[in-house]
């Protein structure tokens, strides 16, 4: 039977995103890495982990480099690795498992973690195979890209073709923002938890009945976003193409602390609050200015509801304005809206729509298409 191992993940690191403590290597390293759902390279910073070759990592001829939407990348050389995660008699161990060690990284690649745990699916994983030792030569952006490309297995999928656990990722999330004034990394709004293998039978961390979120290819974890109601207003209805090159009009994103929107859907949005409230969310959204915590008023504010296709019809996630207003953000008395103009077509359904629920991505489930599952969460 798999192993199912539940991990304590905080968002303190990465001012919003949240990571979580993998092992590596034959003394059992602890790497913090940030978790992903919208990539699948495992990545660790080369300032921080040294292959080490003679406790039997192994170095190989491939080489990896990757983007991220904030502008961050990296360039590494993969080696084969022991990949250890949860704690406890029963750990989830991967055996040569690839990571690759980047050895030149953007300033903003890695911030205060030790690297970055990709959880998306083997199409985004791609690798190339250089003349020689990439660790030993450590080639550039450039000279990598001009290597025979192809896939390499991500995290995930070696752990469940080795039938160590199954291709299940599970979150419980509080916040995107850090929360300021209440301890920093003890604060229970800065904490969660990830759980590799499973999720449906940790029944105390959620409530109800499961909806899901049809998944449309199995690259990223892409949807399909019908339509957008703000409190009881008409639905906003979404436009269906997604921008050239993708699958959907939509991604659901655990490494996107806001909720991107494309810019003829915000403004659609926001023509549906009053007056005030526009001008408030105008100020956060647009010119990126925090905004007094008392002038919010929550209380009557909206909710956001997210109209999504699902397996057998559709599916409708709330996010409340407490998850769209982040309070006490950067200061005491602070707020700042987690919602951020986005790409034309794309809408990036990131940790705001995942805050109230307890959410798992099912690489398995549609013949290994997947699914994204959301019931309400316990706490």
């Amino acid at each position: 039977m798999a192993n199912i191992a539940t991990i304590p993940i905080t968002n303190v690191y990465m001012g919003g995103d949240y990571t979580g403590q993998i092992l590596v290597g034959p003394k059992q390293q602890p790497m913090n890495v940030i978790l992903d759902t919208g990539s699948s390279a495992l990545a660790l910073d080369g300032t921080k982990y040294k292959p080490d070759v003679s406790g039997g990592d192994q170095t190989t001829d491939l080489a990896q480099t990757d983007s991220y939407g904030d502008g961050s990348t990296w360039t590494g050389a993969v080696i084969k690795t022991e990949i250890s995660v949860g704690g406890g008699a029963n750990p989830v161990v991967l055996e040569s498992g690839n990571a690759a060690i980047a050895y030149n990284a953007s300033a903003s690649m890695f911030g205060a973690t030790d690297g970055i745990l990709g959880l998306a699916y083997a199409p985004l994983d791609d690798a190339f195979t250089m003349a020689d030792d990439t660790w030993t030569n450590q080639y550039t952006s450039v000279q990598v890209r001009s290597g025979k490309a192809g896939p390499i297995q991500p995290y995930l999928t070696q752990l469940a073709a080795g039938g160590v656990v199954s291709d299940i990722i599970s979150f419980v999330t509080r916040r995107s923002f850090v929360h300021m004034g209440g301890g920093g990394a003890s604060d229970p709004l800065n904490q969660g938890l990830m759980i590799v293998g499973g999720g449906e039978e940790s029944t105390t961390l959620y409530t109800g009945a499961f909806q899901n979120v049809k998944v449309l290819s199995d690259a990223w974890y892409c949807t399909s976003l019908k339509s957008v109601i703000v409190g009881n207003a008409d639905p906003i209805v979404a436009r269906i193409a997604g921008p050239k090159g993708m699958p959907s009009n939509s991604i659901i994103d655990s490494g996107t602390n806001s909720l991107a929107l494309s810019a003829q859907l915000l403004k659609a949005i926001l023509s549906k609050f009053s007056t005030a409230q526009q001008a408030l969310l105008k100020s956060s959204v647009m010119d990126q200015k925090l905004v007094s915590a008392g002038d919010l008023k929550l209380a009557e504010w909206p909710t956001l509801t997210f109209v999504l296709e699902g397996d057998t019809g559709d599916v409708s996630l709330d996010v409340l304005p407490s998850n769209y207003w982040q309070v006490n953000t950067q200061n005491v008395g602070s707020a700042a809206a987690a919602i951020t103009p986005g790409e034309p077509g794309l809408a990036i359904l990131g940790l705001p729509l995942m805050n109230g629920y307890f959410t798992i991505f099912d690489g398995e489930a549609d013949s290994g298409r997947g699914v994204v599952r959301f019931a309400t969460r316990a706490d």
